[in-house]
């Protein structure tokens, strides 16, 4: 049985809360599906799913609890939420990366910002981006920033090239 968190991100899904569960599962190591509940017949005035039919998924990625819920097409996600990934190799931003927009919106793709193709939005983040961005040389931290506005997958070669005022291919 998985920790009962006092705070769970709780995912709106149309009807696709198992397949995305499955699917982020796949993708983060360390990762399972918990607890699949089932609709009944109690409550089929309001919520008109058939009973038997996936209710919730809890599932958990990597340490991190979540709750993808059935709750029908009445809510859509949007850029207001977002899950950052923490990167601390361009093997492992391209490995997100590459895995997170299979299917996904490719004209929602600006500056390590994915929607992925169930609709919800993360950033692969470098993590040394971070570290340049909170520098004190604030010239660095304008070169890093313009460099990085103009990328879709961000590329830590370029943004330290970028730091050490190095021109950026682009």
């Amino acid at each position: 049985m998985a920790k009962i968190e006092k705070i769970t991100p709780n995912l709106w899904f149309d009807t696709q809360a198992e397949e995305a569960a499955r699917y982020y599962t796949s993708i983060f190591k360390n990762s399972s599906i918990d607890h699949i509940t089932y609709y009944t017949k109690a409550g089929q005035e309001i919520h008109k799913k058939n009973p038997g039919s996936v209710m919730t998924v809890e599932f958990n990625l990597m340490g991190h609890n979540f709750v993808a819920l059935n709750g029908g097409p009445e809510f859509k996600f949007n850029e207001a939420i977002s899950f950052v990934v923490d990167c601390e190799t361009q093997e492992e931003v391209d490995f997100f990366w590459n895995k997170l927009k299979a299917g996904g919106d490719p004209k929602a793709q600006q500056c390590g910002w994915l929607k992925d193709k169930f609709g919800l939005s993360w950033q692969i983040v470098p993590r040394m981006l971070t570290e340049l961005t909170r520098n004190k040389d604030q010239e660095k931290v304008e070169r890093v920033l313009d460099v990085m506005m103009k990328m879709k997958k961000l590329d830590i070669r370029e943004l330290e090239e970028a730091a050490e005022g190095h021109a950026v291919s682009h």
